[in-house]
């Protein structure tokens, strides 16, 4: 079993990971570049907030930063614990996974891309998905930290994998969700309640999980709380669309939404939630979702 487990940075979703690994580790270290936050958590949950060069010396190590970059140039400060199993938690690049896993295996540590999936309330309830790609003896040995965070805990293939697997994932969500906007607005235009529609669709074979929850919790209630930002969702529908591109496939569905996503992003205003990019078609459509 797991001698100690570190989690670093505790941005919106690895604050509420990192609350559930006392309940199965003795030893639980938590970092983020603004201290004061690890220390918090630790008075919270019963973390130890700990300095990043301490941190990186535990078994299992998470991470969940906002990009690749950057956890590619916090890996390049430290000095690791040959034996250790780095798990990162963030949306990140395939071939940055794969440069990873290179660099750490001359330091005798293993390397897994894990991004999750179920946005805060998943981080909160501990029943996330987590798709892992890397060696799968690593996976083995890691899966009791992972199962503390996560629900459905799935290894989809070799290093850089997890990270395909969750922008495809995403690239999905924002094909949805432009759809239901399109189709809501259509719908509204002709006076059909917008209540009574959703109630027939989500018991009907156009439902997803935009209709079932993200539209009624957040675009007809004109709440849009702030749980995935839209720059995120922006930037890993780019990763989908390169991985597209370096398949040599068409996709013209695909890459008509990561324009779509790219602009509402570049329109938005500043902190705004992933859904809240219907707003840009309510502008053009002067239809208001609710």
């Amino acid at each position: 079993m797991t001698q100690s487990v570190a989690f670093i940075g505790l941005g919106a979703m690895g604050y509420r990971m990192a609350a559930h690994l006392p309940k199965y580790f003795e030893k639980v270290f938590v970092w983020n570049r603004n201290f004061s936050k690890a220390e918090q958590h630790a008075t919270e949950y019963g973390t130890t907030a700990v300095e990043l060069a301490r941190a990186v010396q535990a078994d299992i190590i998470f991470s969940c930063l906002p990009t690749s970059d950057d956890v590619e140039a916090l890996i390049d400060t430290v000095q690791l614990k040959a034996g250790s199993i780095w798990i990162d938690c963030t949306s990140g690049v395939p071939d940055s996974a794969r440069r990873l896993t290179e660099k750490l295996k001359s330091q005798g540590v293993d390397f897994l891309d894990a991004p999750v999936s179920g946005q805060t309330i998943g981080a909160e309830n501990a029943t996330l998905t987590v798709m892992v790609g890397g060696d799968v003896q690593a996976f083995e040995r890691a899966y009791p930290a992972m199962a503390a965070v996560g629900k459905l805990i799935q290894h989809v293939g070799e290093s850089g994998a997890g990270f395909a697997v969750k922008a495809i994932n995403n690239m999905l969500l924002a094909v949805n969700l432009w759809s239901v906007a399109e189709g809501f607005s259509t719908l509204k235009a002709h006076g059909v309640n917008l209540d009574a529609a959703l109630n027939c669709i989500n018991a009907s074979s156009g439902k997803s999980m935009v209709t079932e929850t993200i539209f009624p919790q957040r675009v007809l209630s004109r709440e849009f709380p702030v749980t995935f930002a839209l720059p995120l969702l922006a930037k890993d529908t780019g990763i989908a669309l390169d991985l597209v591109h370096d398949a040599k496939l068409p996709a013209p569905i695909l890459s008509l939404t990561q324009s779509l996503i790219q602009a509402a992003n570049l329109t938005s205003e500043p902190n705004s939630d992933f859904s809240s990019a219907v707003k840009m078609y309510e502008s053009w459509s002067k239809i208001t979702l609710k």
